[in-house]
């Protein structure tokens, strides 16, 4: 009966570090580090950077990256997924990243995906708008080659 009453007693207790999203859980493994703590890994010789909500330590990564170890120090302990991002790394620089994941952005300390407006078009007639995107232009080609083409015959003639 003792053992029943331990083992509902930590299966509680790691439904509510779930629920929390405290640190490390026995089925998740996932260490949680806040803002401050990420903040604090922004030296060289202790690198830290977020990105998509991942703590990633990129300290030994520093001399070997491509783009110099400055580019990586400016984002030190802070979240570079825009920069990150924008560069544009191949599949094969994002899967050497997993090799430098310590853990992710505690909950609480994630930003809010903004609202991203979609437009839905309600016009039935899709193809309208790709044959007038060439058609107008095709059209004032060919009306000014042939004003061009009357200029230089009365320039001939005259």
């Amino acid at each position: 009966m003792g053992e029943e009453v331990d083992s509902i007693m930590n299966t509680e207790d790691t439904l509510t570090h779930k629920e929390n999203g405290d640190g490390d859980t026995p089925e998740s493994n996932v260490k949680y580090y806040t803002l401050e703590e990420i903040q604090a890994h922004n030296l060289s010789r202790d690198t830290w950077l977020i990105i998509h909500d991942k703590v990633y330590d990129i300290t030994s990564f520093l001399e070997e990256h491509p783009g110099g170890e400055e580019v990586l120090l400016e984002q030190a302990g802070s979240d570079a997924t825009e920069s990150f991002e924008d560069v544009g790394h191949s599949t094969d620089a994002r899967e050497m990243l997993e090799q430098y994941y310590v853990g992710e952005v505690h909950m609480k300390d994630r930003k809010k995906e903004a609202k991203k407006d979609v437009y839905i078009s309600t016009s039935n007639d899709s193809g309208s708008a790709s044959w007038t995107t060439w058609l107008i232009p095709a059209v004032a080609a060919a009306v000014v080659g042939v004003m061009y083409r009357f200029y230089l015959m009365e320039h001939k003639s005259s």
